[in-house]
């Protein structure tokens, strides 16, 4: 009888592990193999390169680097600016007002737009398409025309424009896990703490904020994680790299394999990608530990 129990249990969750090791860990071995290797995804003759791609990589790929700044850039106005939003906008919801679930469900729409179609539609409302830039229109007509700007198309503005919109289409995502935390603090805390005097800003520094810090964490960590690999925004925006001032790591890896044919190299940067994005998320676990034990 334990034996079939046993062969039960493995039964439901074979096909979960099989379309993990299908879809996740097969290719990954594949990706790693591969970047050792210089091929054009065309010709089957594949060449050994050892560590050559990654030495181009870390020493000579200029383009590389300058991508992953501008991620690290998007990530931070993430961090801050989108993070703060939905958390300023749990802390809203999470008290008794009105239209509350209203309010719920529609911070909730735009993390669930495709990300093309948002590019897209955001791309008609600020870029000049015809004199149909909205933004630039409403600041003409309230006096603000100084403003009015290409925001789309300047260099200087393109990748913090595309890292708002950004932060506009994702924060649904920590506000929901932001609202999920809130709800999970007892509310005798507060009465307590009201009790002995306590006010808002005293509740909310010695209440909230110790207690919210594992979600604070998740969301920093997932926000990283989404953040710098976002690219299918940016073609729906500015259709790519814009001179290299939007391009991202996931787009220098699609110009990579695509446009130069360099399969292996491709490869090589994308396992490169994933060990910075790993580093950087167990620094943040950490430092986060740190903060806790304080």
């Amino acid at each position: 009888m334990k034996l079939k129990e046993a062969l039960e249990n493995y039964f439901f969750v074979f096909p979960a592990v099989a379309i993990f090791t299908i879809f996740y860990i097969i290719p990954f071995f594949s990706v790693f193999q591969m970047s050792f290797m210089d091929w054009d995804f065309i010709n089957p003759v594949k060449t050994f390169v050892g560590l050559n791609n990654f030495k181009e990589i870390i020493l000579q790929d200029r383009d590389w680097w300058r991508a992953f700044g501008n991620a690290g850039w998007i990530t931070f106005i993430a961090l801050t600016f989108q993070n703060a939003l939905a958390f300023l906008l749990a802390l809203a919801c999470e008290r008794e007002i009105r239209l509350k679930n209203f309010y719920r469900v529609i911070f909730f729409i735009p993390p669930v737009l495709s990300e093309l179609v948002v590019g897209m539609v955001w791309r008609f409302i600020i870029n000049d398409i015809e004199g149909a830039n909205i933004i630039n229109r409403t600041l003409t007509t309230i006096g603000l025309g100084q403003f009015a700007h290409n925001w789309l198309t300047d260099y200087k503005t393109a990748l913090t424009t595309v890292a708002f919109i950004h932060s506009w289409k994702g924060f649904g995502w920590g506000f929901l896990i932001f609202l999920a935390g809130l709800q999970t603090i007892p509310r005798e805390l507060y009465e307590a703490a009201r009790v002995d005097g306590a006010n808002a800003w005293q509740q909310f520094k010695n209440i909230t904020i110790p207690l919210m810090i594992p979600v604070i964490t998740v969301v920093a960590i997932l926000t990283i994680l989404g953040t710098m690999q976002v690219f299918v925004l940016i073609i729906g925006l500015v259709g790519g790299e814009l001179a290299g001032h939007t391009s991202v790591p996931v787009l220098r890896i699609l110009v990579s394999m695509l446009s130069s044919s360099r399969f292996g190299y491709a490869c090589a940067q994308g396992i490169t990608f994933g060990v910075v994005l790993v580093i950087v998320s167990f620094i943040q676990y950490r430092v986060t530990q740190e903060v806790r034990q304080i």
